[in-house]
């Protein structure tokens, strides 16, 4: 190449340089070659490829970078194998391979392309994708090679990270030594595959951390962080298994990087200030640390000591638990899962490793499959799109698990087989609020739960008509074995209902947990519910228009208190006409409180995960 330089008169004068080529600023042709001062450049601008010498060495290196931010190499081919001084050739072999020459013509850097094209041409596209090609094909799946199946350190748009299943070849990161030293550290991204796809940082062969396994929308174990600058996407093809990212917009300019510390990190162009920006790094704290807490532990960052074990687990060595080498949790009492255990939801849980996954199951019938088989220790959705979908089931110790923070959208609920004593140590610490009957107190109340006094069946439940011996009548609502509500449901009534306080809502007397029973005690309504009027022809005739105009009142003014006026501010979720409950004077009174949602008292919606309440 030779350097020509012109002036051109106009209204003024000035000079402008070009480089004097027989070729595309972005390609090589058989016979070319780039050498040491000379650069090829992608057709938008954006990349550049070159030699360069890193930080303060004098070794040289064939890379690839932003034009805009020369110092952000991106990609590197001869990490591994510097060149001693600034005598380097880039060129096209006779045997169609792309190779790196020293000062002695000695091939340092090759492409290794096993199949040899007729007419080769390199090109660097606007992707930072450098490509060795048919001339006449553009057809990226048609490539000889490509820089995007060997990265470096860095991610960029549309770059795979993952498998490509037919030729067995994997696309992973790994940092540089240093700063002066692009040869791979001691650090690796890659995506295992092993059971749901998931992100992995290693040291060699051991695990670091990683990311939680993909759940529809995101690796569960990372934030949803700035979703304004990227798109991730999981690809899963019958021949390729990958992640990738797209930018949110075309003014984006983002990347994924390996620092030499072992830390993926986004990256964002500031175009204003002209550098780049960290959003954020991963692993963020202790609790990222692969099994911090040992098997059967979990990892709360916001308190102390940070690591405590599952509910139904006590530590194996209390006193070898500060040993990060020797953490682990065994199981408190011997597993009877015939009689007596049931399944404790965690919310916000990074999960663990997966045992097993079933893609067309639902929740529901995932916690029958897990119920029936006694080795099955927890379960949970595999996807948390359309409401939740799949199944995951665990049925050895739950590793590496962490309770997310509620300051992201991150993190999945998972049911873990728990004996009944915690369950009921749960729920007891759960409505602290609110008075606790004995069972046997319940029974003789309802008659042993006899069909005489049996007042309805609703979602949760039958409901019983019941006098307590201090000759109080009470509703007593039974949850039932089959119920497609449950216990979160039931923690839920009976601490809403506790705290909330109007003359327009039921008012709860107290609940019973004991052994599988979970009760709630109520007022008696003598009127039943609004239903049992206004779907009669002849009782709907005693609702005259004043009494249906003060029950249109009383329902107006509890839905006030709830949303507006009470401490917590609740959204019922479920209102109906069979949920308005009327008292000897036809008062109404909102009852049935299993799926309301408290929202914060400044937020004007909010927003749910699934549709609920009635068809």
């Amino acid at each position: 190449m030779t350097m020509k330089c012109f002036s051109f008169f106009t209204f003024s004068c000035f000079s402008m340089c070009f480089w004097e080529l027989s070729f595309a600023a972005d390609i090589i042709n058989p016979g070319q070659s780039i050498r040491d001062g000379e650069t090829l450049i992608s057709s938008f601008q954006r990349f550049e490829l070159g030699f360069f010498s890193p930080g303060n060495s004098n070794k040289r290196y064939l890379g690839i970078w932003y034009k805009f931010s020369p110092s952000t190499v991106v990609w590197v081919a001869n990490g591994k194998n510097p060149l001693a001084d600034e005598y380097g050739n880039l060129t096209v072999s006779n045997e169609g391979n792309l190779v790196l020459l020293n000062r002695e013509n000695s091939i340092i850097w090759s492409s290794n392309v096993s199949r040899v094209p007729e007419n080769p041409v390199v090109q660097l596209l606007d992707s930072g994708n450098l490509v060795l090609r048919e001339s006449t094909d553009t057809n990226s799946d048609s490539y000889m090679w490509q820089s995007f199946d060997y990265p470096s350190d860095t991610l960029l748009p549309g770059m795979k990270l993952g498998w490509d299943l037919k030729t067995g070849l994997e696309r992973f990161l790994i940092p540089w030594t240093s700063a002066d030293d692009p040869s791979p550290g001691e650090f690796s991204l890659s995506l295992d595959i092993t059971g749901l796809p998931q992100l992995v940082i290693s040291m060699g062969s051991i695990r670091q951390a990683r990311s939680g396994p993909w759940n529809g929308l995101q690796f569960g174990g990372i934030p949803r962080m700035h979703n304004s600058v990227f798109i991730p996407i999981l690809a899963q093809k019958e021949d390729e298994l990958y992640f990738t990212y797209e930018p949110f917009n075309n003014t984006v300019i983002t990347i994924l990087q390996m620092s030499q510390s072992g830390k993926m990190q986004r990256l964002v162009w500031d175009a204003m200030k002209t550098e780049w920006r960290v959003l954020y790094s991963w692993p963020f704290d202790v609790c990222d640390n692969y099994a911090e807490c040992g098997a059967n532990g979990n990892c709360r960052i916001s308190k102390t000591p940070i690591c405590e074990c599952l509910k139904g687990y006590v530590a194996k060595s209390p006193d070898e638990w500060e040993s990060t080498q020797t953490r682990e949790c065994v199981k408190k009492l011997t597993s009877n899962c015939q009689s007596g255990e049931g399944f404790l939801k965690l919310p916000r849980m990074k999960l663990p490793d997966i045992d097993w996954f079933n893609g067309s199951m639902n929740l529901k019938e995932c916690k029958a499959a897990c119920t029936k088989n006694c080795s099955c220790r927890a379960y949970s959705n595999s996807e948390i799109t359309g409401g939740g979908i799949g199944c995951l089931m665990w049925f050895r110790d739950l590793t590496d698990m962490r309770e997310c923070s509620k300051q992201y959208i991150w993190g999945q609920d998972i049911y873990i087989r728990v004996p009944a004593s915690e369950l009921e140590q749960e729920s007891i610490k759960v409505n602290s609020e609110v008075p606790l009957f004995e069972l046997s107190v319940i029974v003789a109340a309802t008659n042993n739960f006899s069909q005489e006094n049996l007042l309805g069946v609703g979602g949760f439940g039958p409901v019983y008509k019941g006098n307590l011996p201090t000759g109080e009548e009470v509703a007593v609502k039974r949850l039932s074995k089959n119920s497609v509500q449950g216990t979160e449901e039931f923690k839920n009534e009976s601490i809403l209902i506790a705290k909330l306080q109007h003359k327009n809502l039921v008012s709860l007397f107290g609940s019973c947990i004991q052994g599988e029973e979970r009760l709630l005690v109520y007022e008696y309504m003598p009127n039943k519910s609004l239903d049992y009027f206004i779907y009669d022809l002849e009782r709907r005739k005693l609702l005259t228009w004043q009494r249906r105009f003060n029950i249109i009142k009383g329902i107006a003014r509890g839905l006030l208190y709830l949303h507006q006026d009470s401490k917590l501010q609740v959204i019922h979720r479920d209102l109906k006409a069979s949920n308005i409950l009327l008292d000897d004077d036809l008062n109404p009174k909102i009852s049935d409180f299993g799926l309301a949602r408290i929202f914060k008292s400044d937020d004007e919606a909010a927003q749910t995960n699934r549709v609920m309440g009635t068809l």
